[in-house]
């Protein structure tokens, strides 16, 4: 799926009405005027601190089985109940230090090996009934390579044994991502906009 500039900021817009709804700020959520928001994808929302760029949430799906538009509104409303952060939820006041993004993402394709994939690709690792993926900014982020990718996916996702990834059973799926954002979730204010070193 192509995203054109009126696309992007309609999807940011949409994601911020959005969470200010579920969050009981306002009721008001935009019309939606991009057809593309009615074809299948899936997403995920992002938000982070603006001063020091830590992760405050980060949820979506990955399977392409809903039209944008549902995914979209799902992921921002689950956003807010990330449960690395359930002792700290987000507070509506909140709102005005936060960056948001959204990823959408291509449907998942299967890949040969564990390592075929390329680093800014995501990928999406299964075990058995146990599965967890990373986004592609988390490489760009850390560094990593592939095998400390896949290593950190299965203790921090997966909670798994790091060489998890290395079984036979283990499937490997990558994925694109169109990458809209990260902005100040309230454009008026001003703030530094950076890249968080922690993980989506």
């Amino acid at each position: 799926m192509a995203l054109t500039q009126p696309m992007k900021r309609e999807v940011l817009n949409l994601a911020r009405a959005y969470i200010r709804r579920a969050l009981r700020v306002d009721d008001v959520i935009p019309e939606i005027h991009e057809p593309e928001l009615a074809h299948p994808a899936g997403c995920f929302v992002s938000l982070h601190s603006l001063n020091n760029h830590r992760l405050r949430g980060c949820v979506g799906r990955i399977d392409a089985s809903q039209p944008l538009k549902i995914a979209l509104e799902s992921a921002s409303k689950s956003v807010l109940e990330d449960p690395r952060f359930s002792k700290s939820p987000i507070t509506p006041e909140e709102l005005a230090w936060l960056s948001i993004e959204v990823s959408v993402l291509s449907p998942p394709r299967p890949a040969l090996t564990p390592l075929d994939f390329k680093l800014d690709e995501g990928i999406y690792l299964t075990y058995g009934n146990r599965s967890g993926c990373f986004l592609p900014q988390v490489a760009e982020e850390t560094g990593w390579t592939r095998e400390q990718l896949l290593d950190r996916l299965c203790t921090e996702k997966m909670g798994l044994p790091a060489t998890t990834w290395r079984q036979p059973q283990a499937v490997l799926h990558v994925f694109s991502v169109d990458v809209i954002g990260p902005e100040p979730f309230e454009t008026s204010v001003p703030g530094p906009i950076g890249k968080q070193p922690g993980h989506h």
